[in-house]
């Protein structure tokens, strides 16, 4: 597999930046529906159920998205880096780079997980039921 060409990259911190924007707008509109259920509020059981289901549902999800953000804001690092190194050396960088096996991550799995730190061997591996 090929390392990633300047453009690639571009193109991959450009979905970065993208999908950091839409997962904060996820954590930041997800912030009422995470807040606790008052009991006192006058509601049925049923509904008061209905709420506190929801609700975890809601922070379940926005821990999810407050995860990925970190990897995504972890990978832009790697990329910037990585624009940095190319620019200046031919040193290696992680970015693109399975972090078990070493060799570059291809770009269509990058292009949909640009966040991705495994190849598709390695991640199917992890996977595998022990």
């Amino acid at each position: 597999m090929a390392e990633l060409e300047p453009d690639q990259l571009r193109e991959l911190a450009d979905d970065l930046r993208e999908l950091a924007i839409e997962l904060r707008a996820l954590v930041d509109g997800s912030a009422e529906g995470a807040k606790p259920v008052e009991l006192d509020e006058p509601i049925g059981r049923l509904s008061r159920m209905d709420a506190m289901q929801q609700q975890s549902m809601t922070r379940a999800t926005r821990e999810a998205a407050r995860a990925r953000l970190k990897q995504v804001e972890a990978a832009l690092t790697r990329i910037d880096e990585a624009t940095k190194q190319t620019a200046t050396s031919s040193m290696a960088t992680d970015f693109g780079c399975c972090v078990e096996c070493e060799e570059p991550i291809g770009f269509d799995r990058l292009k949909a997980r640009p966040e991705a730190r495994l190849c598709i061997a390695c991640q199917t591996d992890r996977e595998k039921p022990r």
